[in-house]
């Protein structure tokens, strides 16, 4: 069932407010009744209530699914879905969101969003990083049993691509770290494209033991970021990386620190890599650091995903 609509796609770059009206087409997997058509995920009526007519909603289907085509590629950067807030709020467990230009499959050749928190419970909002990931559809789908899919708003942030995909920018940049604890310990190891976790493969930054350790990452020039992966050490001293923070912006006061923070690493997994949605922040530097304690740091890949503002 298709509904034809005007889409409005907001652009949460950092120092952009303006919407982008764009023409895009609403599908579901099948309608429960007249007051669940898809077009209602992207009315702007975040009401979670479904007597508000502000949400979608399929029959008791297998792997349910809900749609959107964009008409033409975009950069994807965050897709946040407003879950029902009446009643069976549960229904969204395990929900996936898929992003790219493949409909075969129902999607699932596509690039998976990562959900920002647990979609074992579902919240009354739930928010999905695609990295900037280029596509033109979105599809939002419950894999695997059958169950109704409601959807009372999704929100797809992004821009039309003006030169492709994005790519890891950290590959291009210059790299500095507060101190070097051994010469197999230098920052350039954690752009080098290698993610072996151990530092003995030569493909981990390390500092010595000090007072809020930092590494810096250095655009060159001013990016819209979306994204920052951190891979974190595997063959021992994981837990070093606990509390550490990524701060974007412009500034080199404090070594880069008094910059906004996209996010905090709250557990460390052996050579675990964590993803970090930025949304378009602004800066040409990236900094990691371990606040308020006297710690070791090391990174065993630092990627940045963004474009160069013009």
């Amino acid at each position: 069932i298709d509904f034809p609509l005007i889409l409005f796609l907001h652009v949460i770059f950092k120092g952009l407010a303006d919407s982008n009206a764009l023409t895009g087409t609403a599908t579901q997997s099948s309608l429960h009744d007249v007051n669940g058509v898809a077009a209602h995920a992207i009315d702007g009526n975040k009401n979670p209530n479904y007597e508000g007519l502000s949400c979608t909603r399929t029959q008791a289907d297998f792997a349910p699914w809900w749609r959107l085509d964009l008409q033409e590629q975009h950069i994807i950067i965050t897709v946040v879905i407003t879950n029902r807030g009446d009643c069976c709020s549960e229904r969204l467990r395990g929900v996936q969101v898929w992003v790219g230009d493949s409909l075969e499959k129902g999607g699932h050749d596509n690039f998976q969003c990562t959900p920002q928190q647990s979609v074992d419970s579902p919240g009354l909002t739930m928010r999905f990083c695609c990295y900037g990931t280029v596509g033109r559809y979105v599809t939002v789908l419950i894999p695997n049993r059958t169950e109704f899919l409601t959807l009372c708003e999704v929100e797809v942030f992004g821009s039309v691509p003006l030169a492709g995909e994005e790519q890891n920018v950290a590959l291009t940049s210059e790299v500095m770290q507060s101190s070097l604890y051994h010469v197999d310990g230098i920052p350039e190891h954690a752009v080098d494209g290698n993610h072996d976790s151990h530092y003995s493969s030569l493909s981990c930054m390390y500092t010595q033991k000090e007072w809020e350790p930092w590494f810096r990452v250095d655009l060159l020039q001013v990016h819209k970021v979306s994204a920052v992966t951190i891979a974190n050490r595997g063959d021992c001293c994981w837990d070093h990386l606990k509390g550490a923070e990524i701060h974007i912006g412009n500034s080199l006061k404090m070594n880069g620190l008094k910059n906004p923070m996209c996010g905090k690493i709250y557990t460390t997994v052996p050579g675990y890599t964590e993803s970090f949605c930025c949304d378009g922040m602004e800066g040409r530097f990236v900094t990691i650091n371990i606040p308020g304690c006297q710690e070791f740091l090391t990174l065993c890949e630092v990627e940045v995903f963004g474009v160069p503002v013009p």
